[in-house]
């Protein structure tokens, strides 16, 4: 089988998605679907193998829209509520498959075991909790899974530390505000780049939209998506046409292939 890559863009929205409940901005009020975003997640796909990349609040309505038979494993970017808030929602690939892969920084695990203790408990356990197996990552060690070597790429999030990862090709980062030459070193070569460009204005931990491009110019990488889009960043069609021929805006349920 080919060993191509088939990445599915779950939610590109940020921690509020859009629309903003009970927003009256123009772009929450949109009828283009491109301009409806769910907190962001990809699904990333190669022979029979299924991983996600975090899995916040919507995902139990992502893979509804978006069905696999079954998920080999979660990849964590960092603890904050839009990224691991739907872990709960693996239950039914737990009750057929069982122990669910986790791959994360042990700063991480820490969080989900306080937020979600029922998941990781081994004593007096609820029959209808979903369990995981651990699987702990830092940014100086690569893993394989499934044969795809998988390196770790460390970004800075305000102050947080917050892992992207590198699978073959596909480099996906998201909520940077910034990164070391050591860790931007990972990236070369790859022919697609997906990173979070949040709205126009800047922000104390996120690439705005004019951050990101620079980004992307220095990364160099085929292929840009951009994805963590706030309703500030404006109207998907209008950005869109604004930016250069190999930079796109993602969007939910975009599907790409990398060969």
């Amino acid at each position: 089988m080919s060993e191509a890559l088939k990445v599915t863009f779950l939610g590109t929205g940020t921690s509020q998605g859009i629309p903003i409940i009970g927003s009256k901005h123009p772009v929450c009020l949109s009828d283009n679907p491109k301009d409806k975003r769910l907190r962001v997640s990809v699904l990333v796909q190669w022979k029979e193998f299924n991983y996600v990349i975090d899995c916040g609040p919507d995902f139990r309505q992502q893979l509804l829209t978006n069905p696999i038979d079954k998920l080999d494993g979660i990849l964590f970017t960092h603890e904050h509520a839009d990224h691991t808030a739907g872990i709960d929602d693996i239950r039914p690939f737990f009750f057929r498959q069982g122990d669910i892969s986790i791959y994360a920084h042990s700063r991480v695990i820490d969080a989900l075991k306080i937020r979600f203790d029922y998941i990781f408990t081994t004593k007096n356990r609820y029959p209808g909790a979903p369990a995981v197996a651990i699987n702990l990552v830092d940014k100086d060690n690569s893993f394989t899974l499934n044969g795809l070597k998988v390196q770790p790429i460390e970004v800075l999030h305000n102050k947080l530390p917050v892992l992207g990862y590198r699978i073959s090709d596909f480099v996906y980062l998201t909520d940077v505000k910034s990164v070391s030459k050591v860790e931007l070193k990972k990236m070369k070569g790859c022919k697609v780049l997906v990173v979070n460009a949040l709205r126009i204005e800047p922000h104390v931990s996120h690439l705005n939209l004019k951050e990101a491009l620079a980004f992307a110019k220095e990364v160099g990488a085929a292929q840009t998506y951009f994805t963590h889009i706030s309703h500030l960043l404006g109207f998907h069609d209008e950005v869109e046409k604004e930016l250069p021929d190999t930079v796109h805006l993602a969007y939910d349920n975009l599907k790409i292939t990398i060969e």
